[in-house]
């Protein structure tokens, strides 16, 4: 890794004396994870799915990753660590001395923008808790004091494009900082013309990120809240942009979850935390409730009884939204009341581009794939291959029964097949029936997939024309097909943050002259009624 050389910054303010109490609070005050906060404490730090313990040296440990080392540098995971305790604080206050004291050189890295920008603003949320006291005065005059120049530096140095997520970040600590250490109105005037350009470029007008990703829906939706809560700070009114866009995001995010409160896995998703989720959405302050779809964004939402069908509708994310983009256009999840069933293999956190890779797949969701390969290009450098995809969808409902209709041409200029998907949930959520379609060239395999979540338990009956699904609240669903063989394989979970084993369902086969139609069911067993 290549490590700019200059000289140590000086221990200047953005604008004269640095006030001994700034404007707080800057942000919401997010809870920690005590179990995280404890793992750091024992200098085994997990960031990214990547895991390094004891680093040293301490701030640039040898093989550590680049997103580590931003995650590591931008102190995001102060939260953490203070709510593991006493101990748990004096070790926050202690890595902030050493890393005053390192005074790291401008880092391509930890000088990124967007580090910089989580940075003063994790520093700032927890200046009074960790540098309240008296015997903390000369750590708080230190912090407020490189606050300040790594705020000057952030100011000269905002690009502007760059990563959506990162750039709100940046926009975030900008916004924070000038609140906290007093910068004029007319500083956070101009930031806050670069948000509004930003929410227009990364905000659908569904209220969807254009990543297309419920995990950065979440992210998205919590710096801007945080953005809001400096602004009141300041006795700054929100500007109309920002409300708005709060209040679009919100119902989408609501969207996003199952019944057991976590986010489904489209597009390098993992569940994230319910609880997290709960708080995003109260501190939003939009009351709207999940919708039935968000068509720009390109998400369809199926309920009825306890049963919830999340289908992915939408094309692939446009070039520098795309980066962490999955090929699962049309792939769906299946859940019924707490439990999933139905399942997307989820996001890959860690350091290994092969696993990456894999999750990005079309093989990693429940969907069909036809000749083993991806709907669309997963290139080297990460974005997805542009062709021009043509994605239609249409939807009904009568009387409580719901049917969707969705077709993509994303294999016609390579297998000479267009693929369609019907959906239909019965009223009472006891019943979901797909139809899968191929039309066009003969002679080309396919192969219909259906991940299960690792608490579900699959077996084929003895004639391979059924699967029975057991679920760990005693629920049986039976899987039925016909138009293409039926097996059971292994699969891995990612959507918990770690892989875990588990099976899937694969209905396998090859086209014929009239193409492929496979029609499937996936019905819920009534319960065995109680003998008196």
């Amino acid at each position: 890794m290549r490590v700019l050389t200059t000289a140590p910054l000086p221990r200047t303010s953005l604008n004269g004396r640095v006030p001994d109490s700034p404007r707080g609070p800057i942000g919401e005050n997010w809870p920690g994870d005590p179990k995280r906060g404890a793992a750091i404490l024992a200098g085994d730090i997990e960031f990214v799915g990547e895991l390094v313990r004891n680093p040293s040296p301490a701030w640039f440990p040898s093989g550590a990753g680049p997103e580590w080392l931003a995650a590591w540098h931008g102190f995001g995971w102060l939260a953490d660590l203070v709510s593991a305790g006493e101990a748990a604080r004096e070790a926050a206050r202690a890595l902030i001395q050493s890393w005053l004291d390192t005074r790291p050189t401008r880092h391509p890295i930890g000088w990124r923008p967007d580090v910089l920008g989580t940075r003063i603003s994790a520093w700032l949320m927890h200046l009074d808790e960790l540098a309240g006291r008296d015997i903390d005065r000369p750590l708080r005059r230190e912090m407020l004091a490189s606050i300040a120049v790594q705020l000057r530096h952030l100011t000269r140095g905002l690009a502007p494009e760059g990563d959506g997520p990162a750039q709100l970040r940046t926009i975030k600590g900008l916004i924070g900082g000038f609140v906290a250490l007093g910068g004029s109105e007319r500083r956070v005037t101009r930031v806050l013309r670069l948000l509004d350009r930003e929410l227009r470029r990364q905000i659908l007008p569904d209220g969807g990120h254009r990543t297309r990703s419920p995990s950065v829906q979440l992210e998205v939706l919590r710096d801007l809240i945080d953005i809001r809560s400096a602004l009141r700070t300041a006795r700054i009114e929100p500007p109309p942009a920002l409300r708005n866009t709060i209040e679009a995001m919100a119902p989408v995010l609501r969207l996003f979850r199952h019944g057991d409160r976590r986010l489904a896995l489209f597009n390098n998703s993992v569940e994230e935390d319910g609880v997290l989720i709960d708080l995003v959405l109260t501190r939003s302050e939009a009351k709207g409730p999940a919708p039935p779809q968000a068509p720009h964004a390109g998400f369809q939402r199926l309920q009825a009884g306890q049963t919830l069908v999340l289908v992915d509708t939408g094309k692939p994310p446009p070039h520098g939204f795309d980066g962490h983009a999955h090929a699962g256009m049309l792939s769906f999840e299946l859940s019924r009341e707490r439990e999933r069933i139905i399942v997307n293999c989820g996001g890959y956190r860690g350091p290994k581009p092969a696993w990456r890779r894999l999750a990005r797949s079309s093989a990693a969701h429940s969907v069909l794939v036809v000749g083993d390969t991806n709907a669309v290009e997963i290139q080297e450098d990460g974005s997805v291959g542009q062709a021009a995809a043509t994605v239609h969808w249409d939807r009904a409902e009568e009387a409580g029964h719901q049917w969707l209709m969705a077709r993509h041409d994303l294999y016609e200029p390579r297998f000479g097949l267009t693929y369609a998907r019907e959906l239909y949930l019965t009223p009472d959520g006891d019943d979901l029936r797909g139809e899968d379609k191929l039309t066009g060239r003969a002679g080309v395999e396919f192969a219909v997939r259906f991940h299960l979540h690792p608490a579900v338990e699959a077996s084929l009956a003895a004639d391979n024309g059924a699967a029975v699904l057991r679920l760990p609240s005693g629920a049986v669903w039976r899987v039925r097909a016909t138009g293409a063989a039926m097996s059971l394989g292994e699969s891995i979970y990612l959507g918990s943050g770690e892989a875990k084993k588990t099976q899937q369902i694969v209905l396998s086969g090859t086209t014929g002259p009239d193409g492929a139609v496979i029609r499937w069911a996936l019905r819920r067993e009534p319960r065995p009624t109680p003998r008196t």
